[in-house]
Order: structure tokens, then sequence, then C-alpha cells
């Protein structure tokens, strides 16, 4: 299908997920739909607040054939993705620092995922911090934080939390090869919010730092070895338009996306926190 996608989203979604100067972005595949009700536009853009699999599974049985979800809170999404499927609805998550494409890119361009776990045989510590303002929920900086380090590392075993109150947080664990990592939230005016990502290895590491979606600067990945310091490619790309454009290519393929499967790792994951 060529054309434009009608999309519909209420005032906290168009918040939440920036969407008026994303989709402005990509004039020739969105653009606004005179009704905000789900089912009466190709895509409906869902705010990610406690509730929001159910909105979406609303928007699924009324008939809309693409779902963004911005910014989502852990919950569990099986009954979603058992009724996306069976529709044909193209769900994707729109994912704060996670959906930024030099976190996890397409096949053609090498990404932090690549760079990080090519190494991780050899790592011997992974470090990371997020920062986000004061009064952030550290709970939901938590969960994005994991996000992160779950696009980049794959599955963390014995995840534990060394430290939690109003100011962050401190999670520790280890990586696949038995090497430990650290996680650390912060909430301070005197860092720009973040989250940097460094990974050790006894001949180098990997360093990777993303923005916020919102920020007028890339992610920055940078691999460290015997042959010295490399740059990957600057991609001048926010995690906004990464997954609306992915939602795009779905859309227009017929295909669906694995962002749910996904995101039921980090919600196992976030619960087993909460409850400790």
């Amino acid at each position: 299908m060529s054309g434009q996608y009608t999309v519909a989203a209420a005032p906290v979604a168009r918040e939440a997920g920036a969407v008026t100067p994303t989709m402005a972005s990509l004039p020739e595949t969105f653009g606004p739909a005179q009704d905000t009700q789900a089912g009466t536009a190709d895509v409906l853009v869902v705010a990610g607040v406690p509730g929001w699999t159910a909105e979406a599974a609303s928007a699924v049985a009324a008939g809309t054939r693409g779902i963004v979800v911005a910014n989502p809170v852990p919950e569990d999404t099986t009954q979603l993705a058992a009724a996306a499927g069976a529709a044909g609805t193209a769900v994707v998550l729109d994912l704060r620092w996670a959906s930024n494409p030099a976190l996890v890119g397409d096949a053609t361009e090498p990404d932090a995922r690549d760079a990080v776990r090519s190494a991780a045989g050899t790592a011997s510590l992974l470090d990371s911090v997020a920062t986000a303002a004061q009064g952030t929920d550290p709970q939901r900086l938590l969960a994005d934080h994991l996000a992160s380090l779950l696009a980049v590392c794959g599955p963390l075993d014995a995840v534990r939390v060394l430290r939690r109150g109003a100011t962050g947080y401190t999670v520790g664990g280890r990586l696949a090869n038995g090497a430990p990592f650290t996680a650390q939230g912060v909430l301070t005016p005197a860092r720009a919010a973040g989250v940097d990502i460094r990974l050790y290895t006894a001949d180098g590491g990997v360093s990777v730092q993303v923005p916020d979606p919102g920020a007028a600067w890339p992610a920055e990945v940078r691999v460290t070895g015997p042959q010295g310091e490399l740059l990957l490619p600057t991609l001048y790309e926010s995690a906004h338009r990464s997954a609306w454009r992915r939602l795009k290519d779905h859309l227009r393929a017929g295909t669906s996306p694995d962002d749910l499967a996904g995101f039921a790792r980090l919600t196992d994951l976030y619960t087993t926190l909460a409850a400790t």
C-alpha cells in the first residue's frame, strides 16, 4: 500500500510520544485523523501508562491496523500479543532509549547490540548509569534502564536491587559469561537525561551513550580494542522516529513486529525486582 496512514492520539498520548513533531517529520507516511477514537484511524497512539495493554487490546478489537505505545510501563502482554497476532495488528513499542536505532538497528549497519554481544565472551564488567530529572519516578527510570540493557546485552542473570530510594537506585547482577554488571539510576539536574553503558574487556570495551528521545544530538557507540578506538556510524535519528518508521515497514509489508515478545522479558525481570 502507498499513501498516508491516518493517526489518532489523545492529548496524553501525543505528549508522551512526541507524536505531532514525529508525524511532521514523516509527512508522506502519517497524517492526523479527524477522530481520535480507536478504529477510526489506521494507527492509534497509546500512552504507556498503567492499563495500556487493555487500551491497546480494545484498539485491536476495534480494527485498528497499527498501534504505537509510547514509553510503556511493564505489564503482562500475553493477551495483547495473542489478540494482535490473530487480528494482524502491528504493535510497536516506542521505548525511551531501547528504541534508539544506535542500540538495535537494521541488519545493514553495525549497532551497540552487535558490539556488546561480540565482546561479551571476554567481558570483565559492565557498568551503566541512567540519568533523569528530579521528580521522575525511579521505578519508571529503572524500567527504561533495564529495557536498554536487555536490548544490547541479552539475558541478565541473578539481578537484584542493592539500593533503592527517592534519588535513584543501584542494581547488580551477572552477564551471560558470569561477569558482573551494575546499573545505577540517578535523579539530578546536574547531568543531561540519558543512559550511559560501558562494557570493559581485557583489551578494550564498548561505550554506549544514548540521549533522551527529544534531544537534538545522536547516540554514540565507541568500540575500543587492540586496533584503537572506532566510532560506529552516527545516526541522526530519534527513538520516536525509529519506532514510527518500523511501524511503517510492518504495515506496508503486512508483517508483525516482535516488540511484545521482547517486552515480556522486561516485564518478567521488572516483576522479579519489584517483589524484592
